[in-house]
């Protein structure tokens, strides 16, 4: 139990007031996260008004909806009002339909046009999580009159930190940080300060491509554009920061062969997440019916020679290991921009050749130890099966997620458990070949 669940549990609700008020808004929404929703909506209207609006876009979205729900109309609507734009598009796209519906219905009509505005771009874009508030600047404007204009303007723009250049068709031209605008002399022209090589994203991106652009070129905000070049937002480093973790996190999941789930960890039901598991591992259980065959095809050289048993478990995760290593590797380095579909022959041949370079280490050291246990002519069988499994499951690992962005699948559901249940019954059938080969079967 938390110490939020048990102050609410005994009803110290004077000292969980005093709670919320000494401990960060991130540090108030893990806790709220971590409540039932009928005890956060308790712990929640205890927040002033300001704080509340910092500790609610604190929450991922689905805790968001969960904590709407339990809200009175007045408190709904002052908490929806005064969240961005792009933070209530997010919410939305998330939350139950009733939810959406009854937000929408308690904004005001501009923030509800500029919220339609946002969640008419498709739902992985950076259109629909750029920020519309933004400070335009013209560029024959001076330095003076643009510090005054980011002076009225600046208190309803998502920053003011970089602003963008427009000409007057609102097509954008650059942009101009404000600290060169503080820094220059009064009556100097903005068209004189702006960098107009900076990079853009149009609205119908994909979101987590705008938020790698921003890392790769370390621009603090990016500006969106339309498809004729029209201003129409800014996409900031902390909502691109959500995407990445978002992405990331996604990723993992499905690395480890479990269909992506949202929401806390400690608090999603233990049904969800075995749904989320039981998908792949009933495909793997499937997948891994090719190694019994293996194994049945190859009895008769067991009876043979039975010592050939006990180095089975041994090769088979050696390789395992070694696709699942290179799978992840190669995964990241499509996520970051590092290695590209056509790059594929390269990666083919790199990953060959570091295979190759490990099953040679290995099998310098298993043969070694096959040697001691059971003889010279099976210490061989494994030394040259350590070689080909793993230069075999090195180029395997690394190439299947190229494959499988060239055919419009996302490379991290070429999972790592899936990578070494291949890689399993390809090295066994490696294995009884060398056998064959080695021993004269």
């Amino acid at each position: 139990m938390t110490r939020v669940s048990e102050l609410i549990e005994r009803r110290h609700l004077g000292v969980l007031a005093s709670w919320l008020s000494e401990h960060a808004p991130h540090e108030i929404a893990d806790e709220l996260a971590r409540l039932g929703a009928v005890d956060a909506v308790v712990a929640f209207r205890l927040l002033g008004k300001d704080r509340a609006l910092e500790v609610f876009e604190e929450l991922d979205p689905v805790d968001q909806g969960a904590l709407l729900e339990g809200l009175r109309q007045d408190a709904f609507r002052e908490l929806v009002e005064g969240m961005d734009p792009d933070d209530r598009a997010r919410m939305l796209g998330e939350v139950p339909a009733k939810v959406a519906k009854r937000v929408l219905a308690g904004l005001s009509p501009h923030e509800r046009r500029m919220t339609a505005a946002l969640l008419g771009y498709p739902e992985d874009s950076v259109g629909r999580l750029m920020s519309p508030e933004v400070v335009a600047l013209r560029e024959g404007l001076t330095v003076g009159d643009a510090l005054r204009i980011v002076r009225e303007r600046g208190e309803h723009a998502e920053t003011v930190y970089t602003l963008p250049v427009v000409d007057p068709g609102r097509r954008l031209l650059g942009v101009v940080e404000l600290r060169d605008l503080v820094l220059a002399s009064r009556g100097a022209e903005v068209g004189d300060l702006v960098d107009r090589d900076v990079p853009r994203a149009h609205a119908t991106d994909d979101a987590e491509r705008a938020a790698r652009l921003m890392l790769e070129t370390n621009v603090l905000n990016l500006m969106v554009v339309d498809s004729e070049d029209r201003l129409v937002g800014v996409f900031t480093s902390d909502d691109a920061l959500e995407v990445i973790e978002a992405a990331d996190t996604e990723d993992a999941q499905m690395q480890a062969a479990s269909t992506p789930w949202q929401g806390h960890y400690m608090f999603v039901s233990v049904w969800r997440m075995a749904r989320s598991r039981a998908v792949w591992l009933l495909l793997l259980l499937v997948a891994a019916v090719l190694t019994v065959n293996v194994l049945q095809a190859f009895e008769g050289t067991l009876e043979e020679v039975t010592k050939l048993a006990l180095f089975i478990p041994l090769l088979v995760g050696t390789g395992g290991n070694a696709g699942a290593q290179a799978a992840s590797a190669a995964v990241r380095a499509l996520a970051v921009g590092e290695v590209r579909t056509s790059d594929l022959i390269a990666v083919i041949w790199r990953e060959c050749r570091v295979g190759l370079l490990l099953g040679s280490i290995l099998a310098a050291v298993g043969m070694g130890i096959a040697a001691l246990l059971v003889g010279l002519d099976i210490a061989i069988v494994v030394a040259i099966s350590l070689v080909a499994i793993c230069s075999w499951a090195a180029t395997v690992g690394g190439t299947m997620p190229l494959l499988a962005r060239k055919v419009g699948i996302d490379p991290a559901v070429i999972s790592a458990p899936m990578v070494t249940t291949l890689v399993d019954a390809t090295g066994l059938l490696i294995y009884f070949l060398v056998a064959h080969a080695v021993l004269g079967l």
